[in-house]
């Protein structure tokens, strides 16, 4: 986390994390930058409440001025730096936090990563201009998620869909009183409808779905706590204030009739300046008329509710036929033995691509294909079924907890050369 302000520009950091050398590289990076003034540990308070002396002028800041560089999540290729503006994360937020309907003055639980938009973004400017006690946490652990809920009385928490099946399992191993907590939400990745059921179950509690991307600061579409059940578990809601959606051939670019699928674009205030230092990129993503072409898949019904059904870059064509990973995962983790999936295209000589599952199973149970196609056969078409069942005990994840199905699908294809 670095300063940019005149006075004293540093750089603020925490000695390690992760089994990365914080200290070391920042000191071997900011040896290059002759304006970083100071490097400050986080967890000495002496140096980090320390009174540096008279300010200087403070900068004159506009709405659309850069605030910061926020990194993509790599679900699908190397991240990319996103460069956005005061007006979009501030306004982005606020509007998130009031349509969930979050009571000012709540104490929140803040689980996603802060260099993420949905955490430095969502959770703390919209905790913030809500007046809500907010408590950080140094690095996500469900069972310390589980214990600050029951301790510290929770009303509102948010996280991506593998934090949420993670507190849930810890749960499950050490149950905690969860009566305070009137609103979990999720977003990220897409929310599976059984996911959602076992939260409002386990957790009493209203649900809220987000969907956007870190180039839209990052909201686009959200539910409301009085949406229908239906709505909250197979939409990601309406759109945001003053926000535009279009579903879009993404062949032509032309806007497709209602309830077909297509590529899910946004035209906004909270639209990112573009990418660090890539041109490019950014006139391949934002085109000439403003549209944001965000790589998702989906549909709009006649109410303006969306469905996310995939990414452009996932999506798996088989013998010709498009089809969609997200509505095999739904069918499969309806399924008890099945604790987390992720469906990938990958190749084949006959169809051009085959179906593959990747299967975390539920603790005790074990990876039978023949019990998951069953199922799949009773729920969904015969060639939607996966033909490739790989069992796995843990996944490879982005920073901010996704699931790298481009890493899963790299790995089959290495392991049958």
């Amino acid at each position: 986390m670095c300063s940019n302000s005149p006075a004293r520009p540093g750089c603020f950091l925490v000695k390690e994390h992760r089994g990365n050398p914080m200290a070391r590289i920042a000191a071997e990076v900011t040896a290059d930058i002759p304006a970083i003034r100071e490097v400050v540990d986080l967890d000495d308070h002496a140096a980090l409440f320390r009174e540096a002396g008279p300010l200087g002028p403070l900068p004159h800041v506009l709405p659309r001025d850069e605030v910061q560089i926020q990194y993509t999540s790599g679900t699908t290729g190397f991240p990319k730096g996103v460069v956005l503006h005061h007006l979009g994360i501030t306004n982005n937020a606020r509007h998130g936090f009031a349509r969930m309907g979050m009571p000012a003055g709540s104490t929140t639980l803040v689980i996603m990563p802060l260099f993420h938009t949905g955490g430095c973004g969502m959770a703390i400017l919209g905790g913030v201009q809500s007046g809500c006690r907010m408590l950080l946490m140094r690095q996500f652990d469900p069972q310390k998620s589980n214990a600050l809920i029951e301790s510290e009385g929770v009303i509102g928490m948010m996280g991506v869909p593998t934090m949420l099946i993670a507190m849930l399992e810890a749960d499950a191993a050490q149950p905690r009183d969860f009566s305070s907590v009137k609103m979990a939400g999720s977003g990220g990745s897409m929310v599976p409808p059984e996911l959602i059921r076992r939260v409002m179950e386990r957790l009493s509690c209203k649900f809220y779905t987000v969907y956007g991307q870190t180039e839209t600061s990052p909201l686009l579409t959200q539910t409301r706590p009085e949406d229908s059940f239906d709505d909250q578990c197979h939409t990601v809601g309406q759109v945001m204030p003053q926000t535009e959606l279009s579903i879009r051939d993404p062949a032509t670019n032309e806007v497709v009739p209602v309830g077909t699928v297509g590529e899910i674009c946004a035209r906004a205030y909270s639209l990112m300046l573009g990418y660090n230092d890539d041109p490019e990129a950014t006139a391949k993503t934002i085109d000439a008329a403003g549209w944001l072409h965000t790589g998702d898949l989906g549909t709009m019904d006649s109410r303006g509710f969306v469905r996310v059904t995939g990414r452009v870059k996932e999506m798996i064509i088989r013998g010709g036929e498009n089809l969609f990973p997200a509505e095999i995962e739904n069918v499969l983790l309806e399924h008890p033995d099945v604790a987390e999936v992720a469906v990938v295209g990958v190749p084949d000589a006959k169809f051009g691509e085959e179906v593959a599952a990747f299967v975390r199973v539920t603790e005790g149970a074990v990876l039978d294909p023949g019990v998951l196609i069953a199922h799949c056969r009773a729920n969904i078409a015969a060639q939607k079924t996966p033909r490739h069942w790989i069992e796995v005990s843990e996944w490879p994840l982005t920073g901010s907890g996704k699931i790298q199905k481009f890493a899963l699908r790299d790995q089959w294809i290495a392991e049958r050369g």
